[in-house]
């Protein structure tokens, strides 16, 4: 790999980090509704393929934790925003 490739990829990776910070911006709630999204799947899967529990079970547990979590990190977020400027 060439220093040329190199600084592309990292042009390219901070390209999507810009993108990413300004979609997202100051927005707790924007961030934390992704996080959630994203536990969820992740949550659902990982509890199938563990537990070998029903899809609707692994579901319905991976929707209940990972919405409090959200709440608990949009909490997080607020108060970190707001004391650790």
């Amino acid at each position: 790999m060439k220093i040329t490739d190199l600084i592309q990829i990292t042009e390219l990776s901070r390209g999507i980090l810009n993108v990413i910070r300004k979609l997202i911006g100051e927005s707790s709630i924007l961030l934390a509704i992704i996080y959630t999204i994203g536990h969820i799947f992740i949550a659902t899967l990982c509890n199938f393929l563990i537990t070998g529990a029903a899809m609707e079970l692994a579901a319905v547990d991976a929707i209940v934790e990972p919405i409090i979590n959200g709440v608990w990190f949009y909490v997080l977020h607020k108060v970190a925003k707001r004391y650790f400027k």
